[in-house]
């Protein structure tokens, strides 16, 4: 198999895990899309192919989770939001 980017022929596949959020402050309010793909990696130019699952494919065209898809819907609070927590002026030093 040639690679798209470099035509060379160095090429070998990996099991991939990625997280694909939708674009924007809208992308906030959507599922994170989680895919388990094999990758296609050039060994040469690193160029990656794989592709989206057809459930999980769903949820990019929709916006919204489907039925068997991996997706994150709940939003984490971030540290800071978390009840009782401070960031110190001054580590080491409690006010």
């Amino acid at each position: 198999m040639l690679c798209r980017r470099c035509a060379f022929e160095n090429h070998d596949t990996f099991n991939g895990e990625i997280a694909i959020h939708f674009p924007g402050l809208k992308g906030l309010d959507k599922p994170i899309v989680w895919v388990f793909p094999k990758l296609a990696v050039c060994l040469e130019c690193g160029f990656t192919d794989f592709t989206v699952p057809e459930k999980e494919l769903s949820v990019l065209v929709k916006g919204t989770p489907v039925e068997g898809a991996v997706v994150l819907t709940e939003r984490v609070a971030r540290p800071s939001q978390r009840v009782g927590f401070r960031i110190p002026l001054y580590p080491g030093i409690i006010d």
